[in-house]
């Protein structure tokens, strides 16, 4: 993410589906955990399972603002499972067939999604659940992340769900810990185009309506995930074996030579920073520009989007950078706890800084000293970066700070190690969560350099640090 979130107030109604709950099923059989246990988030995804793979199919009707949605989840019990929740928001659950079983279920709390099978699944079991719901999906409002989940626009809907808005959308193990792959098959009016995730797979119309699918078959935590109705200008291309999707809405794209300088821009900054960072992680690229009115933009998995209103311009250099990198820091390599969130933000911050001296700009080191030259009382100081706070995790404490903690560690490594340091945490972790911990050990095992000091100094202690 790059622009600091902004309120936008909206309600979600609760539904609520009560179905009679047996007693567990078996002697040694207990429910999985209604929380995955992050501190910020304690009710957010849920534990006893991973899942593996999430099939998504959905119809909306843009007039209507409804969504009505199957999704078939594949999982594999962590322990010997005598029912296991799931988050979902505001929407309505038709059934629940756990194996092809019919199962019971109920709602509770703001997301709480329980299912009981008919029996209970035992540790190691592989597992389907398949789900029907509808519903108006709404945004959730929560100062000051400010606005995520299913967004409205005035053609169709966006739906951005960092932290914790895919829920609002589809019943979901919503904690960065657990990634799975994603199909989507999306029903829209067949004037209007859907997208997601991943690669085009095809697109079929049915009447009056078309089904567009699309797969993601990389690894991908659920904030991640992304789906965008509307009517689009779209450009698809390939080079290399990377396939591009770009994406701007009708209103602001007046060419196609637009679309195609995005698309080359893209190109531009992968072929640069997989020479920084490694190989560009995913098969897929792009980007979708929209008027969204949420003021940011998103790292959403291989394609991200930007809330953009200026018809005729491409968004800036600096957004396209930054959403681009975090496609390494932060989708590829995710922290699995929300107070780490500066090994995402603080890097791809500091890409946007390589880029300026790379084009003639600001040096880094420039950058680090204006960063730096912030008074004692600025908000950047506030807090301590491996840990800001549920309230502070899209702050420039993590952002700007985040940024200048990993000048500090080019500077105390040298290009050379920090460089080749960045390409090794990259590849050794691609597809898995980390946490600062983790990056802590491994920079000093990689580099053979005691880092405890700058650790202490930039990452585990509030104020500004003296140079």
């Amino acid at each position: 993410m790059t622009v600091p979130r902004l309120l936008a107030a909206t309600t979600l109604a609760a539904s609520l589906v009560l179905v009679p709950v047996s007693a567990d099923a078996a002697v040694g059989y207990r429910p999985g955990s209604a929380g995955a246990g992050d501190p910020y988030f304690p009710k957010m995804g849920n534990g006893g399972y991973d899942v593996g793979h999430y099939g998504i199919r959905l119809e909306y009707a843009p007039a209507a603002k409804h969504l009505t949605g199957s999704v078939t989840i594949t999982a594999t019990a962590l322990q010997n499972l005598s029912r296991f929740n799931l988050d979902l928001r505001g929407l309505t659950v038709q059934s629940v067939r756990v194996d092809g079983k019919a199962a019971k279920w109920k709602r509770s709390g703001f997301q709480e999604l329980t299912v009981i099978p008919a029996k209970g699944l035992p540790l190691g079991k592989k597992f389907t659940v398949a789900i029907r719901y509808s519903g108006r999906p709404g945004k959730i409002a929560d100062e000051p992340l400010g606005s995520s989940g299913w967004i409205t626009t005035s053609d169709g809907a966006v739906a951005l769900n960092q932290p914790f808005g895919a829920a609002t959308w589809f019943p979901v193990n919503d904690t960065p810990k657990d990634k799975a792959t994603y199909t989507f098959a999306i029903t829209v009016p067949k004037k209007l185009t859907a997208l997601a995730n991943g690669e085009f797979v095809s697109r079929k119309v049915k009447g009056a309506k078309a089904v567009h699918r699309w797969r993601m078959r990389q690894p991908m935590s659920s904030e991640l995930s992304m789906v965008a109705i509307g009517d689009y200008e779209v450009l698809r291309t390939r080079s290399g074996g990377l396939q591009s999707v770009t994406a701007f809405d009708s209103s602001l794209a007046t060419s196609k030579k637009q679309l195609k300088n995005y698309d080359k821009k893209t190109r531009a900054v992968l072929k640069w920073q997989s020479k920084l960072f490694g190989p560009y992680p995913f098969t897929s690229t792009g980007g979708i520009v929209d008027e969204l009115n949420v003021g940011y933009s998103l790292e959403t998995q291989g394609r991200p989007v930007h809330d953009w209103n200026t018809p005729g311009q491409n968004p800036p250099d600096d957004l396209v950078v930054h959403e681009l990198a975090h496609q390494w820091f932060g989708d590829s390599v995710t922290p699995a706890k929300w107070r780490d969130i500066w090994l995402n933000e603080g890097f791809a911050t500091y890409t946007e800084w390589m880029w300026l001296e790379r084009n003639g700009g600001r040096t880094a080191e420039q950058s680090f000293l204006t960063a730096h030259s912030a008074g004692a009382g600025a908000d950047v100081w506030k807090g301590v970066l491996g840990n800001p706070g549920r309230d502070h995790i899209f702050d420039n404490l993590v952002y700007q700070r985040g940024a200048m903690t990993v000048h500090a560690l080019r500077k105390e490594l040298g290009d050379d190690v920090f460089f080749r340091l960045l390409r090794a945490w990259l590849g050794s972790y691609r597809g898995k969560t980390v946490s600062t911990k983790q990056f802590h050990a491994f920079a000093e095992k990689f580099s053979g350099k005691q880092l405890d000091g700058l650790f202490k100094k930039w990452v585990y202690t509030a104020g500004r640090p003296e140079l």
